[in-house]
């Protein structure tokens, strides 16, 4: 008994042994430097920075030169620190936020048939495209909302996922995850969007949902930015032009335009270079701007969008742009 139990112990030991000594010789040895920016990255792997996870990229900014501005969780603070251990410059990614292309909720939208199975949108959508009349619709059973590692998405009463802003960052997991697609990465700071994603025709549109886009072109005609345009009887939003003034809000039928955010900038009129040339006044789309001509102009900010027109139209450069606050 006690024979068997030295030779058993013998043979743990020796094995022991050579396990250690090949873990030694084997060893993968990691470069200090990527464990340096790993450790710098906030560790979700979300992929976002379009490598795998956290790991995976650092050793890509180490050993392949990658960009160090790609973490987009981490944001720029994440960008200053790895700038810092690789002793480079690099300008902040541009911040953007996820935004739903769809408002049509329980209310608005005609169903095809009650589903009752898993709560999940990438199931549902297996059965004939989900239970919604509008195929291009969200389904609104919160996939985005379970894959979201940072909390930011919630699904309301209506069954329309809402983002929270100050929690998102911009990751882009729920934009991949969305079978239907409806989901972008918009830039932070943008209050307007187009909350439609259907091509259909305005007949086919209004049989399905009461605040589809019908293509009717209202807010293209509107826009003094050239900001919207038709894209198969769609309204499409071109952000780099849009400037938030809100007039195509006002403008659109079906109301599937989003309302400006609180804060936004209100046009001001300096007295003291104002020539009273009412160039302003009479280019203002919302009857803001008044006064006699050769006189100092007001602004009402009741009735001011923030448009900006009068800004880029104003002779002496005496209109400027101030937060409401």
């Amino acid at each position: 008994m006690i024979k068997a139990i030295l030779t058993l112990s013998g043979i743990g030991l020796l094995a022991s042994l050579g396990l250690g000594l090949a873990a030694r010789k084997f060893a993968v040895q990691r470069n200090p430097l990527m464990e340096r920016v790993e450790a710098a990255l906030p560790g979700v792997n979300c992929g976002a920075c379009g490598w795998p996870g956290c790991a995976a990229y650092a050793k890509a900014v180490v050993e392949e030169g990658a960009p160090v501005n790609l973490c987009i969780p981490g944001a720029q603070e994440t960008t200053r620190l790895v700038s810092e251990i690789m002793g480079v410059e690099a300008s902040e990614a541009e911040s953007r936020v996820a935004v739903l292309l769809c408002s049509g909720g329980r209310y608005q939208t005609k169903t095809k048939f009650e589903y009752h199975g898993v709560s999940d949108c990438k199931a549902a959508v297996i059965i004939s495209g989900g239970d919604k009349s509008c195929i291009y619709g969200c389904l609104g059973l919160g996939t985005c909302e379970s894959v979201c590692p940072f909390g930011a998405i919630g699904v309301d009463a209506e069954n329309i996922p809402v983002v929270d802003e100050e929690k998102c960052t911009g990751c882009g997991i729920c934009v991949k995850n969305c079978p239907k697609s409806v989901l972008i990465l918009a830039p932070r700071g943008v209050s307007v969007h187009v909350r439609c994603h259907s091509h259909d025709k305005a007949g086919k549109v209004k049989q399905v949902c009461t605040v589809g886009c019908i293509g009717c072109g209202s807010c293209v005609r509107v826009c003094p930015y050239d900001a919207l345009s038709l894209d198969e009887g769609l309204a499409v939003m071109d952000y780099t032009r849009c400037q938030q003034c809100g007039l195509c809000v006002d403008q659109c039928p079906t109301h599937n335009i989003t309302r400006l955010m609180k804060g936004q900038p209100k046009a001001h009129i300096d007295p003291d270079q104002c020539v009273g040339s009412a160039i302003c006044e009479a280019a203002c789309p919302v009857d803001a701007i008044s006064g006699d001509s050769g006189k100092t102009h007001v602004v009402d900010e009741d009735r001011c969008i923030g448009c900006r027109i009068c800004c880029s139209l104003c002779p002496v450069g005496a209109v400027s742009m101030v937060n409401e606050e």
